[in-house]
């Protein structure tokens, strides 16, 4: 069993045939707020293997996770293992880390890792696949990497700042080199004071920012005083876009996997902060441009002299 959809997707690709994956939480679902059901605390009672984000992410779920170890559950957070200095702790969340790891690729790329040395150690019989595969999300985390620095790298100095909803992408900012501004802190459990909201409306306007992001998780009211306020002092402000920052999108579609979801997010801020890349935006273009590329190299008629 897992909990977030991030969590379940890297998990499915690691544990593939091996194992019947089951996630709690859908397209949608903040994490931060996220109750267990009496039929989910049964479920996690049933489950051979829970793993789940870490980093106090599902801040509710605490004594259903603790219960089920209690009862003698394996209980593991893919977080687990990180760099002790990669993690984050705002000045404003005493004692409280910053659970966002998933917004930066080269870490959850190590979260694969972890993932495939627990899954191994449970069932030693598969840990060559599990281990393989890892490796292979590692590479592909990396492959985005790569593609989203240049993309983001290319935003010009004077417009990199990323005003969201709650304070979710300092991971992302931290590896691509942004500054994010945002109404609430890591966590959505609390609603934002007046004085967060006028400090960032004081922001927008003395910086002329132009444009803030939505969150398909958060409240967009919070967003809506901001942009009321700065109205108020005569700096119109828009919505550029939304982002997925604690659930992916919808099963089935490219935004509802790991990587399509970031890939979502790098394109929508790219465009509305002004990258000057000339590639493509999305890394899925690139990865069918260089496919399509080796097809045509490999079927190209053989030149006759």
């Amino acid at each position: 069993m897992t909990t977030t959809g991030m969590v379940t997707d890297l998990v499915r690709q690691i544990a593939g045939e091996h194992a019947e994956i089951v996630g709690l939480m859908g397209e949608g679902i903040d994490p931060h707020l996220y109750r267990p059901t009496t039929q989910d605390s049964a479920r996690l009672m049933q489950a051979d293997f829970v793993l789940y984000s870490g980093l106090k992410l599902e801040g509710q779920m605490g004594a259903a996770l603790e219960l089920a170890r209690k009862q003698g559950r394996q209980i593991v957070a893919v977080t687990d293992g990180l760099p002790p200095d990669e993690i984050r702790y705002p000045s404003g969340a005493v004692g409280h880390p910053d659970p966002h790891v998933w917004h930066d690729p080269v870490l959850w790329g190590e979260c694969a890792r972890r993932v495939a040395m627990a899954l191994g150690e449970y069932d030693p019989a598969n840990a060559t696949d599990y281990s393989r595969r890892a490796a292979e999300v590692h590479a592909e985390c990396t492959r985005f990497h790569e593609h989203a620095a240049q993309v983001l790298g290319a935003i010009p100095e004077q417009q990199r700042h990323l005003v969201t909803a709650h304070d979710a992408f300092e991971y992302f900012a931290r590896r691509y080199g942004l500054t994010v501004h945002s109404v609430q802190g890591i966590t959505t459990e609390s609603e934002p004071g007046l004085q967060d909201t006028n400090a960032l409306v004081d922001f927008l306007v003395d910086q002329k920012i132009p444009a803030l992001f939505v969150e398909t998780t958060v409240n967009p009211d919070h967003l809506k005083a901001v942009i009321e306020g700065a109205a108020a002092r005569d700096w119109e402000v828009s919505i550029g876009g939304t982002l997925y920052s604690d659930a992916m999108g919808a099963p089935g579609t490219r935004e509802g996997t790991y990587l399509g979801m970031l890939d979502h997010n790098v394109v929508t801020i790219a465009r509305e902060l002004g990258s000057t890349w000339e590639g493509p935006l999305s890394f899925f273009d690139v990865a069918e441009d260089s496919k399509m590329e080796t097809e045509n190299h490999t079927t190209a008629a053989p030149k006759l002299e």
